[in-house]
């Protein structure tokens, strides 16, 4: 893992969108195709709580945050930093965790952009009366990612929680 410091963004990466307590699924098939195309994997946290208020010309993203209470989105970071690590400490490729602010489509986009990702990975919705509202009134951020860049998207469908574990498909023979 590198750390996130740096503000260098990884060249070619595959992308993973990830929210706290996602199924690992999603992290596996993003390193499924960062092993498959030899690319840095940038694990994405989103945090909605903030919003962008300028970018300096220097690339450096100012934010101001919605609520006073700024400790959310920090520990909603850290937790997806100890999913990430439980996931791809033992995986065989060069990973990092970024935190970025605003709407979720147009911060992954805008990472896809700076990297000149070779995927974004992201999952679907998770299931409820809330999240189905919340999709209602801000959309689908994998439909709104597919409408707004040309990257390729892969959206890992999340309705089998006991599929959690198993890959999309099996690798393929050596």
């Amino acid at each position: 893992m590198s750390d996130e410091a740096s503000d260098e963004v990884p060249a070619g990466a595959v992308i993973v969108g990830a929210i706290p307590d996602q199924p690992s699924r999603v992290l596996k098939e993003g390193v499924r195709y960062a092993k498959l195309f030899g690319a840095p994997l940038i694990v994405a946290h989103v945090d909605v709580t903030r919003f962008i208020t300028y970018e300096d010309p220097d690339g450096f993203i100012q934010s101001a945050p919605l609520d006073i209470d700024a400790a959310t989105g920090e520990a909603q970071l850290q937790k997806v930093r100890a999913q990430a690590s439980a996931v791809l400490d033992a995986a065989d490729v060069d990973w990092s965790v970024r935190q970025l602010v605003g709407d979720p489509a147009l911060a992954l986009k805008h990472l896809a952009e700076q990297s000149q990702a070779r995927l974004i990975v992201v999952g679907t919705r998770r299931r409820g009366l809330g999240e189905s509202i919340r999709e209602f009134f801000t959309g689908s951020v994998a439909a709104r990612l597919a409408h707004r860049q040309s990257r390729p998207i892969l959206v890992v469908p999340l309705e089998d929680p006991a599929a959690d574990d198993e890959a999309l498909w099996p690798d393929p023979p050596a």
